[in-house]
């Protein structure tokens, strides 16, 4: 038996890190644009990057450093992604960690990551010379997550203290960002989980994609996806702390709910929604059909007019290329019947009915298919005028 019990100020909890953000002038207003994460010894990471074939330089240069390598230094950025930057960019990130090491000389195998406008080379002078307002012995949460921060409305921090049956404790903390290019196949964002558990590098690289395929790549708000998309998973092992069961649980929790963050906070968003596909003839069918319905413009669209078209639906899973039946498939709004082979026509108290349930802030469309045992659930947000406006002048 274990306990998951939620904690305030994020990463601060987690046993063998020290984190800050400061201003290097990226942001206006003095707003924190550079951040660190860093540990007294180096620890094992693993990570999980994004799909796009176009991989940031940053990504890049992680993929440099030998397999199973350990790091005891994380270097974010925002308002620049240095991607589409080719060598240059690389060797930018080298530069970089050339220049911190003269004022904190203990890194080893840095690690660099970005957020932000695609095909500009890092300024490397302007982070560098914001090198002195770092405490390096800081353990402040708040002001890294809000560092790595683009066009998100809010921080998205999370730690989880897990007890277990003998008294012992570890925790688990993340910071993420993200709100717009948010796909499922890796959804547009940073994410860095921290945690004092006693884990094997094994069990690391094992529960971390599990985790990811559950929450980041089960979350949509546009369809798109970034060069930078990473999610990283260190662990200091302070607490002595392990159980797997335990860590599983709370890493899918921490992942799922963080997820939940980026599709709240989806440029423009005023709903977040689950598309639950049940009844499929497999598990992949039922996250193709599921995702398509979270990625799909037009059903974005009318949960953004409130407008229960439930042929959105049906004609988004009939699409997707999965197996499917329009005479056993069967549509709820919560817990409104919408479309079975019996009622295949709102009546007014129905189309009622469903559109107040479109007006609340959450809600679930569930697909059961009637044709396996499979299902999946996805996430998504309406797309409204706000994410046309926010993304038309993205640069400036």
């Amino acid at each position: 038996m274990f306990t998951i019990l939620p904690l305030k100020n994020g990463l601060d909890n987690v046993a063998g890190f020290f984190t800050q953000g400061i201003h290097a002038g990226f942001k206006p207003n003095g707003k924190e644009d550079v951040a660190f994460i860093r540990t007294d010894e180096p620890c094992d990471v693993s990570a999980v990057f994004t799909t796009n074939v176009f991989q940031a330089a940053p990504i890049k240069h992680f993929l440099r450093y030998p397999k199973g390598f350990k790091t005891n230094f994380i270097l974010m950025n925002a308002k620049n992604a240095n991607a589409m930057t080719g060598q240059k960019g690389i060797e930018d990130i080298d530069i970089l960690f050339d220049k911190l090491g003269l004022s904190y000389p203990k890194i080893q195998n840095p690690i660099m990551s970005s957020t932000g406008v695609i095909g500009y080379r890092l300024n490397v002078e302007k982070i560098a010379l914001a090198f002195p307002q770092f405490d390096f012995e800081s353990k402040n949460s708040h002001s890294t997550a809000s560092a790595i921060m683009t066009t998100d409305s809010f921080k998205k921090e999370i730690c989880l203290k897990v007890e277990l049956e003998n008294g012992e404790y570890f925790h688990i903390a993340a910071i993420c960002k993200g709100a717009g290019m948010i796909n499922p196949a890796m959804a547009t964002m940073l994410c860095f989980i921290l945690t004092d558990a006693n884990i094997s590098k094994a069990d690391m690289d094992e529960l971390l994609p599990q985790a990811v395929e559950l929450s980041f790549n089960a979350v949509s708000v546009d369809g798109d996806t970034s060069t930078n998309d990473t999610v990283l998973l260190l662990s200091s092992k302070k607490s002595n702390a392990y159980n797997k069961e335990a860590f599983t649980q709370a890493l899918n929790l921490l992942t799922k709910e963080l997820s939940l963050m980026l599709v709240k906070d989806g440029e423009g968003a005023t709903k977040v929604v689950a598309f639950e596909v049940s009844g499929a003839k497999t598990l992949e069918e039922a996250q193709k059909a599921a995702k398509a319905l979270s990625n799909s413009l037009l059903v974005k669209t009318a949960i953004f007019g409130e407008d229960p078209n439930w042929g959105r639906i049906a004609s988004t899973i009939g699409a997707s290329g999965i197996t499917c039946n329009e005479e056993t498939l069967v549509i709820h709004y919560d817990d409104v019947l919408i479309y079975n082979a019996n009622q295949r026509s709102l009546d007014a108290q129905t189309e009622q009915k469903a559109a107040a349930i479109m007006q609340k802030a959450s809600y679930k469309i569930h697909c059961a298919l009637g044709i396996g045992d499979f299902s999946f659930t996805a996430y998504g947000c309406d797309l409204g005028h706000e994410y046309v406006k926010i993304n038309a002048d993205y640069r400036t």
